[in-house]
């Protein structure tokens, strides 16, 4: 056996050595990274503005989820409803078992101090009567959130009821949920609601008014904490979710059957803002290289050490011709057509990390630029959002090689 052969041989046995370490699974090595681990059967952890995974433990399996169903419960009644029609509580949600609020058979109530009461004290009594409310009947409800959850793209979720007791066919995901919550934070009445701490509301059959103190803890115990929703049956045991806001970043942590939960949550959202600060990329109104073109829209996303050096920027324009000859052609008075829309779209631009697009900004002529849209309207995936450490050489390329080789897979 000669040197050349010694040679080639020992640089084929490195390559594959380097690449079973890039196939070792993500949450592993950012496991061994960070320390990061919980007493949780399922965990996720989210950053709100961008819809990115930051972190996941089983994170796709389906699991009982109790009162963190009120989530999508208060999200599809503030959709659906009108906020100062009055709620009347009928026979099925007087004395709903377990958590209450102690509402009378034909109490009636505005929507908005309901949605207080189903998100701070978890009233399933609330949830029933909104049921009603907001669907016509129970069921017609659960219909709607559903549908919701299909809108989402929240394919391990399923409702039967909009309170969380235990039933058939009652499940989600801790990725489900964290996509969930991540859409909910950006509706302004959601965002209020869950990061009050205590609400009083009028009780127009008593000589007292009602008054509320927030069941998650979270929201005293961790610096910038939001909301989100506590939950508990016998057989989901302890499940909570919770957001936090630091340095203009918001965050989500998921955890389902975790019996040190504020602590756990407190580490995964250290992690997240530690770990993926949140980067503005792009922002709205920016001229584009080469073109007399502005950005339509801001752009931030969160990026772990060594990840900003791997980002990949592609500019698509929706004409065959440059705009730079067009604008030419026209400042010397010959007549254009164009197939861009009425705001001047031009094109778009793609950003990439790992092989995987991660966001789209869309560019127009500077006399042309639309305004500014809701980022409610957002829809959040999972897809495109699984985090690649890089704190070193060797984790840089473990993952490079593990974006050419893998394609959708979730951390576990």
């Amino acid at each position: 056996m000669n040197m050349k052969t010694l040679t080639r041989k020992s640089l084929i046995s490195l390559i594959l050595c380097l690449l079973l370490l890039a196939l070792v699974p993500l949450s592993s090595i950012r496991a061994e990274n960070s320390s990061l681990s919980t007493h949780a059967r399922a965990a996720a952890l989210i950053d709100v503005e961008s819809g990115r995974l930051l972190y996941s433990s089983r994170g796709d399996e389906p699991m009982l989820i109790a009162s963190l169903t009120k989530i999508m419960t208060a999200l599809v009644a503030i959709e659906n409803g009108d906020l100062t029609s009055k709620v009347k509580v009928g026979k099925n949600a007087f004395a709903k078992e377990g958590s209450s609020l102690y509402l009378k058979q034909g109490e009636e109530m505005t929507l908005e101090d309901m949605l207080y009461g189903l998100m701070l004290r978890s009233g399933n009594d609330a949830a029933t009567a909104i049921a009603e409310h907001v669907g016509g009947s129970e069921q017609g409800f659960v219909y709607l959130m559903n549908a919701k959850a299909e809108a989402l793209n929240l394919t391990h979720t399923h409702f039967a009821n909009p309170h969380g007791l235990d039933a058939e066919g009652h499940y989600s995901s801790a990725n489900d949920l964290a996509v969930l919550t991540a859409y909910a934070m950006h509706n302004p009445v959601f965002k209020e609601i869950v990061a009050t701490k205590e609400k009083t509301a009028d009780n127009p059959y008593e000589k007292w008014d009602y008054k509320w103190s927030n069941k998650n803890k979270m929201l005293r115990l961790y610096e910038g904490a939001d909301g989100v929703k506590t939950g508990y049956t016998k057989k989901a045991l302890r499940c909570l979710v919770s957001s936090a806001t630091r340095n203009g970043q918001q965050l989500v942590a998921v955890t389902l059957n975790d019996g040190n939960d504020w602590n756990d949550h407190s580490a995964l959202l250290d992690f997240g803002f530690n770990h993926y600060p949140l980067k503005t990329l792009v922002e709205r109104g920016e001229t584009v290289s080469g073109y007399t073109l502005v950005t339509g829209k801001d752009f931030a996303y969160p990026l772990g050490q060594g990840e900003e050096s791997r980002l990949v920027t592609k500019l698509v324009l929706s004409e065959e011709k440059s705009t730079a000859g067009t604008e030419a052609r026209a400042s010397a008075g010959t007549k254009t057509s164009t197939n861009t829309s009425s705001f001047g779209l031009k094109g778009v631009i793609i950003m990439q990390l790992g092989g995987k697009e991660i966001g789209r900004v869309p560019v127009y002529t500077p006399s042309q630029l639309p305004p500014e849209t809701s980022p409610y309207q957002k829809k959040y995936s999972p897809a495109g959002g699984t985090a690649y450490p890089a704190d070193n050489w060797l984790q840089a390329f473990g993952s490079a090689l593990r974006a050419l080789f893998q394609s959708g897979e979730d951390q576990r």
